[in-house]
Parts: C-alpha cells; structure tokens; sequence
C-alpha cells in the first residue's frame, strides 16, 4: 500500500511539474529598477545569502517570484537533485526543509531561514526600501 501512495504522489509531481515551471515563468515579475550604483549594492549584499529550494515546490516558487521582483541575484541550490546541498542544508540548518535561506551575517554567524512567508517578509524589509531608478 505504501509504494502505491508513493508512486501515486511521484506521479501527480510529474503531471503538475510542467505547469508550475511555466505558472512561475509566466508569473515572473518585471524586476524592482535601481541606480546601477545602488543595484552594485544589493549585489554585493546578496553574496551572503544562499536558497536552499526544490525547483518545483509552490512555496519555493513564491519566494523565487519575490527575488525577481526585488531584482535580487541570489545564489540558489536545488537540494533534490543535489545531494551535497541536501546535506549541507542538514548540517546547517539542521532540517530537510524548502525553502531555507541561509544568512551569512556581517558578525561571521549563519543563520538559517525557514517558512517562504518569513523569508519574503525578510527580502522585502532587507531589499524592498531601495529607491528606484527613473
């Protein structure tokens, strides 16, 4: 009975797959327009963040979706197909949980983000405040 569900949901996963990836890129919003100096800044502050996702997971998605939105080139690791992230987000943050955003603070701490709600609130108060481009 156990492999049936198994098989059942793996087959769901593959049928919604496609029309998730292009829900998302259909979705993807035009990116928050900066000074070149002030997006400079931002990309620099971003090389401190790493998202730790599924490509396919809905609330991986919303927070990619966030990312575009605020113009933001966060480094992302796909910890289903990818087994050292897998493991690394295990040993950092201590669950194998989409979507984690791992935090490299400024004092040489790590601290790791869980639950897509909370890091969209994070990237829009860290990011959202900066002044747009005309």
């Amino acid at each position: 009975m156990r492999s049936v569900v198994r098989i059942f949901f793996r087959l769901i996963r593959l049928l919604l797959t496609p029309v998730m990836l292009l829900g998302e890129s259909l979705l993807t919003p035009r990116g928050m327009r900066r000074t070149p100096e002030a997006q400079a800044q931002v990309d620099g502050q971003t090389r401190s963040l790493t998202l730790y996702q599924f490509r396919t997971c809905p609330f991986c998605i919303r927070v990619r979706l966030t990312m575009k939105r605020l113009a933001l080139d966060i480094s992302t690791k796909d910890t289903l197909n990818d087994h050292e992230a897998r493991e690394q987000l295990h040993r950092g943050g201590g669950e194998i949980k989409v979507p984690c955003l791992c935090i490299h603070e400024p004092d040489g701490g790590t601290r790791w983000m869980y639950e897509s709600k909370d890091i969209v609130a994070y990237l829009d108060r860290r990011f959202g405040g900066t002044v747009a481009a005309h």
